[in-house]
């Protein structure tokens, strides 16, 4: 069993892919958490996909991609706020609007890469993180300090922010900042997983390890580190799993967070469908009223 364990590590694309997937897993799940408590999922779905665009013209232009894929969700996040107080669409309708524009405008710009150049680009869509550098590796941590610094350093004013805006505005504290800021926040963080999950899959990894230590504790702080612990194994175990079943790495990282949730989804204490008197019941109640409306 310990040779299992030991001997991907030979290798060191192996040992760099760990690394990274090790990272994402604790940033995703920090600020993943915000997102749960805020329920604006949607909002972690449109920043991802609208960095796309920023990925393709950092390309044309000579310039670092990653620096492209953070301006552009940030212009995302300007332009989803800038819709949303000038305008009398809601919020959840001008995400919608934003991301399938700039992930459409992203998709058009690769298409036109690729006529002219040899090169795939559609990596930044699934993930690729076997194909990780040192120097990508690097980037990953900082950017992972960075996030995890500033959750520190403003826990208690995001804290309030999250569970009560309207009392934090009344308090004094820059609501309009802080949602900002948390918005800069996603946006390095999608930064940071691109190579490992990809465009598509980085919501998951946003909020499932988050979603799943919501169903297990009740504080936020707990539900952070336990999200990052969850992210972490999955993350370990999703990289195994590609190793050792030739699973394209992505995707099975991605799984094994799912089967995480299912699982506390099913047996937690306090809400698991199998476990808790209370969700039992609702289950009837709905199968009841299903019947109902069949007969």
């Amino acid at each position: 069993m310990l040779d299992l364990l030991i001997e991907p590590l030979q290798y060191s694309f192996m040992q760099r892919s760990l690394m990274t997937a090790v990272l994402v897993g604790i940033v995703c799940a920090s600020v993943g958490s915000y997102l749960m408590v805020q329920r604006l999922a949607l909002l972690g779905d449109a920043i991802s996909h609208s960095v796309l665009p920023g990925l393709a013209i950092a390309y044309i232009v000579g310039v670092d991609i990653f620096l492209g894929a953070f301006l552009a969700g940030i212009v995302s996040t300007i332009v989803i706020t800038w819709i949303r107080t000038r305008s009398q669409i809601k919020e959840d309708a001008a995400m919608g609007i934003v991301f399938s524009a700039f992930f459409a405008l992203g998709i058009t710009l690769i298409t036109v890469i690729q006529k002219d150049n040899k090169i795939d680009l559609n990596h930044f869509l699934f993930g690729n993180i076997l194909s990780v550098t040192g120097e990508e590796v690097i980037n990953t941590a900082i950017i992972t300090a960075i996030v995890l610094a500033i959750v520190l350093l403003l826990y208690k004013e995001l804290m309030y922010y999250t569970f009560d805006p309207v009392g934090a505005k009344a308090a004094g504290l820059p609501t309009n900042l802080l949602n900002f800021g948390l918005m800069i926040l996603i946006a390095l963080t999608i930064v940071a997983s691109l190579k490992a999950v990809g465009v598509i899959l980085v919501l998951a990894m946003l909020i499932t390890p988050g979603a799943t230590a919501y169903l297990l504790v009740t504080r936020l702080h707990q539900m952070m580190l336990l999200g990052s612990g969850i992210g972490v194994v999955a993350s370990i175990s999703g990289m195994y799993l590609s190793y050792f079943f030739n699973l394209p790495s992505g995707p099975a990282i991605v799984l094994v967070t799912f089967g995480f949730f299912m699982l506390a989804f099913l047996f937690s204490p306090s809400q698991g469908v199998l476990t808790h008197p209370r969700v039992q019941s609702n289950q009837s109640q709905i199968w009841r009223e299903i019947k109902g409306l069949l007969r």
